[in-house]
């Protein structure tokens, strides 16, 4: 495990990252469920349920990016045929590759959920994330199904034996993850 764990602590920021010893729980109580796909250029850790794949961290190593894997990775998981969901950082002039990773995503077919809000405080940092959720499906979902289906994804992922494994609490998936008004809605 600690090699491709170690590739994924190298690139994701610590407000994102789980310990190992939450992955590793993850894998092994929750066998089959979560899983790691892996090849020499890239990293897919996913939670897969009946009706959904929830994308926990996709990394294609640098030397890669640009030469189609990771649209062969995303092309693998819509074989599925299941709602895709996933978080994506928003756009932030201070990192350019935020833009480039929303633009693989949009390239891909996901579309950004905007009435979902996502904000969670990291169980070890203590520092806010500000996610965007993306997701992918062969049909129109409503924005209640899919916070639902983030809601489930947070719970039984995020922050799936936080006391046990972080000495806190987790945060109520009710706080983390709220439906908010649309501008065009407030309007009305």
């Amino acid at each position: 495990m600690s090699h491709w764990f170690a590739k994924l602590r190298e690139y994701f920021p610590a407000k994102e990252m789980k310990s190992e010893s939450h992955m590793k729980k993850l894998l092994m109580e929750k066998k089959g469920l979560y899983k790691v796909d892996e090849g020499p250029h890239y990293t897919l850790v996913y939670f897969e349920k009946p009706d959904y794949v929830f994308i926990d961290y996709i990394l294609v190593s640098s030397s890669s990016r640009g030469s189609g894997l990771g649209s062969k990775v995303i092309s693998k998981m819509k074989e599925k045929n299941k709602l895709i969901i996933l978080e994506v950082d928003p756009v932030s002039p201070e990192d350019p590759e935020t833009e480039k990773r929303v633009r693989f995503y949009q390239k891909q077919n996901f579309k950004k959920a905007p009435s979902i809000q996502y904000e969670r405080i990291h169980p070890v940092t203590g520092e806010k994330s500000v996610m965007d959720i993306f997701y992918w499906s062969k049909s129109h979902l409503s924005d209640e199904y899919l916070v639902g289906k983030m809601k489930n994804a947070y719970e039984e992922v995020h922050a799936y034996k936080n006391e046990e494994l972080y000495g806190i609490t987790p945060q109520p998936a009710n706080q983390v993850l709220q439906l908010r008004q649309l501008q065009a809605q407030k309007a009305e």
